[in-house]
């Protein structure tokens, strides 16, 4: 970012970190995504996830797992580092995660978390095998066989798929596909990684003219148009992205649609469809900066979309001061990704 205010200092981590271990273990309020098959299938969310039940929803358990990840790697001297490597140990053991495994065993599961969960449990697989430490490689190898599961669904998944789903909220194909082709690379995973760019080229690759004017939804999290090209961007390289952009936003460089750089307002961050608002901001200004990384050197959308993507930032970032639990429980998450691009 241009304002060196916005990186991400010791005092941020500290913060995010203060916020993800209160909410990874905290069970109530909870919002289960689980499907009864039957009288005795309702149960507590702990009984039926032992690795991720807090944060109000599993996903949300999953990204804030990432950030305390993330948090250990960028800060290893953070005052909160053996209370992670505590809760790790604790969440990520071969037994907790036979338990995930054994959920997704379940009839009626196949598209649990599909697949924004999916994606930010590989977003925490990769991060895991970055740690370069004795904890995160045992870590990292107790989350396998859960990231292996999510690796076959989406192998089996991809190719049925036969169109995207564009809104901004958990379900958004371009979101889906941009972490897991993150961690099939870093992986070797490469028929996963041949099976995104695949379907990913399928599905964008002709896109021309997006209706940006439109965004954002009242409920969106992510920008449709943004995430798409935050895609495309690893997925084409820069002689071709580059073109590909100008044909999918025309007007980037004329700051045009208005609509898509204004940071949006948050009316009711107590409201927790309305709060998802504040991770719309964050998640713009990770998305542009992904963008400009995409361009070749001189490009004259990057000042542009570097600019914004730091109004954007501002934004989000106040949105964490508000102490309401439907932020708090994940909203810290999207706030790193802005800030140090992860």
């Amino acid at each position: 970012m241009s304002d060196p205010t916005y990186l991400l200092t010791e005092a941020l981590g500290a913060r995010f970190a203060r916020l993800a271990l209160a909410n990874v273990e905290r069970e109530y309020p909870n919002h289960p995504g689980h499907a009864l098959q039957e009288p005795g299938d309702l149960k507590p969310t702990r009984a039926l996830h032992p690795a991720f039940y807090g944060s109000y929803d599993w996903h949300s358990c999953v990204h804030m797992h990432w950030l305390l990840a993330r948090l250990c790697r960028a800060q290893p001297a953070m005052p909160q580092r053996a209370a992670i490597g505590a809760l790790f140990d604790r969440h990520l053991t071969p037994e907790a995660i036979a338990g995930e495994c054994a959920y997704l065993a379940r009839p009626g599961t196949q598209s649990f978390e599909r697949t924004y969960g999916w994606a930010w449990l590989l977003k925490l697989a990769t991060e895991l095998a970055a740690a370069g430490d004795e904890p995160g490689a045992r870590w990292a190898q107790a989350l396998a066989p859960l990231a292996a599961v999510f690796v076959a669904r989406y192998r089996a998944w991809l190719p049925k798929a036969r169109y995207p789903i564009r809104y901004g909220i958990h379900p958004n194909s371009a979101f889906g596909l941009a972490f897991a082709l993150d961690f099939a690379r870093s992986a070797g995973e490469l028929e996963l990684e041949d099976a995104i760019v695949a379907r990913a080229l399928a599905w964008y690759g002709g896109d021309r003219d997006a209706p940006a004017a439109w965004e954002p939804s009242g409920a969106d999290f992510l920008s449709p148009s943004l995430m798409e090209a935050d895609l495309m961007r690893r997925v084409l390289p820069p002689h071709e992205f580059a073109p590909w952009l100008g044909g999918f936003l025309p007007g980037l460089a004329q700051r045009v649609p208005a609509t898509l750089f204004m940071p949006v307002e948050v009316s009711d961050r107590t409201d927790p469809q309305i709060v998802h608002l504040d991770g719309l901001n964050l998640s713009r200004a990770w998305c542009m900066k992904g963008i400009v990384a995409g361009l070749p050197a001189g490009d004259p959308r990057a000042a542009v979309l570097r600019a914004t993507a730091d109004d954007h930032l501002a934004a989000g970032l106040a949105g964490l001061g508000s102490g309401d639990y439907y932020g708090e429980h994940w909203l810290a998450s999207f706030a790193a990704l802005a800030l140090d691009g992860s």
